[in-house]
């Protein structure tokens, strides 16, 4: 786990084009005052860009996922297990249609229901 989390950092520094462009966009809670995180761990994964709190995760694919179909399909299943929604952006869509993207992430945060906590949690520290 650690190791994700030192290898979302090296992402951090690292990001695509289209990941900044799209980053200088959702960040400051820019798109309906959801914060969204970027190069985030969720278990053995690290995912693009990630709100919490509305459990909705943005990836942006490069040439290379039309190589990687499988392993992007049983990886967007673990992650919707978790409780996510996962949206899939190609990088030159970001490049070209910017505001098409971010109308699709508005549309997307603006009607997804968050998850909500265990209205009967269970007691702490083995209690009663």
């Amino acid at each position: 786990m650690k190791k994700n989390v030192f290898r979302a950092r090296e992402l951090r520094q690292t990001l695509t084009d289209a990941e900044k462009l799209l980053w200088r966009r959702l960040r400051l809670k820019q798109i309906e005052g959801q914060k969204f995180r970027r190069q985030a761990p969720i278990g053995n994964y690290i995912v693009d860009f990630v709100c919490f709190e509305k459990r909705l995760i943005v990836e942006l694919d490069g040439g290379q996922h039309a190589e990687q179909t499988e392993y992007d399909e049983a990886r967007d299943r673990w992650l919707e297990s978790q409780g996510f929604r996962v949206i899939r952006v190609w990088n030159d869509q970001v490049m070209r249609e910017t505001e098409a993207v971010m109308e699709m992430i508005f549309n997307t945060v603006t009607t997804v229901t968050p998850v909500t906590p265990h209205l009967d949690p269970p007691p702490q520290g083995g209690r009663k």
